[in-house]
């Protein structure tokens, strides 16, 4: 229950008010679950939760979500604390009615969507979207032109005037409207925390320069691969694009969970992986700063689903189409990769999109180890997969292996593998 936190703070929090003493007027019915929790004030705190989503509400004023009041009482229930009742009280039926009708009116507006005829593009979105083809195509020509100076003059200079020249030319870059290109200048200068750094910044303008040809040559390409191109430079794809797609149906098991801060905007990253194809799909979600992130996907359960991919040559980003009845949870994954057979997925993945730059994975029978100073991932053969350099020392995994076979969760980077979850001797998940 603690994964569904926004932070380790809410954690803490929670713990403190899970205490039966806290709360009054509790019940659970079918997906219902209701408190109301002892504040400051005169009138009680109150908390509800719709366990099929799962969804929150309480009303206290917290900005976090969901709030300590809503984890404590989920954490109450977990542990049997929580009595059933016939009916829910009737300010949390009143929100769980509210929910109910708006499921109902998205459901008829997406049905009614579907009926309709798909309508032409008008002559002035179609002239726009000629403009964005030209300004893209002119943008990359001229950063075609400036990959080529830079290789002809060297690179000695860039640690010197590479972040001035990086920051001008992303500037110049979103001006062209291809904002995924400018986002790659954007955080060039982790290449030199490299020792051989003028080997690893040519690498990255030689992949830089395959884009920029490929869009040039887009109509040569084969339509999976054009779409990888096109996202990559940074058109964006509709949902209701990938949802129109025909879906993937498994029981889908959330593996792995993540949240990132950047530009002032809050990201969620949630992987998952197929209990029968044995696939992995990537769910991303945003939010600005004080407002809640898509929390119905949570660590350590599977839901049956319809995912359906985003178009591309590798596809791994994805979307929940559809939902089977609720989550439940979820013990180790039945199926996985060893060590041995890591290298050969991910050149499989990088033959399809070579600008790949992570992926999910879900290694089995992995044990941890060294090799010279590196940490590994090391397989029957004794082939080690090194961690990557931000995992540092991994005494958790370490710990929950006890020294035996594990299976592990990471998120394969061309520097390392970076450990996401791991799941002890009771099946439990654990965040690394």
């Amino acid at each position: 229950m603690l994964a569904l936190a926004p932070d380790a703070a809410s954690q803490k929090a929670a713990n403190g008010v899970s205490a039966p003493r806290k709360w009054s007027a509790m019940g659970v019915s079918g997906s219902a679950l209701w408190g109301e929790c002892a504040g400051s004030g005169s009138k009680p705190y109150q908390a509800c939760v719709d366990l099929s989503e799962p969804a929150y509400r309480c009303s206290c004023p917290s900005r976090k979500f969901p709030c300590k009041h809503a984890l404590g009482l989920l954490l109450l229930w977990s542990a049997d604390g929580v009595p059933p009742a016939d009916a829910p009280a009737a300010w949390a039926a009143e929100w769980l009615d509210a929910r109910a009708e708006k499921a109902a009116k998205a459901e008829e507006k997406k049905a009614e969507k579907a009926d309709k005829p798909a309508e032409k593009p008008s002559e002035k979105d179609e002239g726009r979207a000629r403009q964005r083809e030209e300004r893209v195509a002119a943008g990359l020509s001229e950063l075609e032109r400036w990959l080529s100076d830079q290789v002809a003059s060297g690179l000695s200079d860039a640690r010197q005037t590479g972040l001035a020249e990086w920051s001008d030319l992303a500037k110049r870059l979103v001006d062209a409207q291809a904002p995924g290109l400018a986002g790659t200048f954007t955080g060039l200068t982790r290449v030199f925390r490299d020792e051989s750094w003028p080997g690893r910044l040519l690498g990255e303008y030689a992949m830089v320069h395959l884009l920029a040809v490929a869009h040039r040559r887009a109509a040569e390409l084969p339509g999976d691969l054009r779409e990888t191109v096109r996202q990559r430079v940074g058109y964006q794809v509709a949902k209701e694009t990938v949802l129109a797609l025909p879906p993937i149906r498994d029981e889908w098991q959330v593996i792995a969970l993540r949240d990132e801060e950047r530009d002032r905007l809050l990201s969620r990253r949630v992987w998952l992986h197929g209990r029968a194809t044995g696939r992995v799909a990537l769910v991303l979600s945003f939010a600005p700063p004080g407002q809640a992130l898509d929390a119905s996907l949570v660590l350590g359960t599977r839901v049956d689903a319809d995912v359906s991919y985003y178009p591309g040559a590798a596809p791994l980003r994805a979307l929940i189409a559809d939902r089977y009845g609720t989550a439940v949870p979820a013990k180790t994954p039945a199926s996985g990769v060893n060590v041995e057979g890591v290298p050969q997925m991910i050149a499989d993945v990088l033959t399809r999109d070579p600008w790949t730059e992570s992926w999910p994975l879900v290694i089995t029978g992995a044990r941890v180890g060294r090799d010279g100073k590196e940490w590994c991932l090391l397989g029957d053969s004794g082939q080690g997969l090194r961690l990557h350099p931000s995992a540092g020392d991994p005494w958790k995994l370490i710990a929950v292996s006890g020294g035996h076979p594990v299976t592990v969760s990471v998120e394969w980077t061309p520097d390392g593998l970076r450990p996401l979850t791991t799941w002890d001797e009771n099946d439990e998940v654990v965040v690394l």
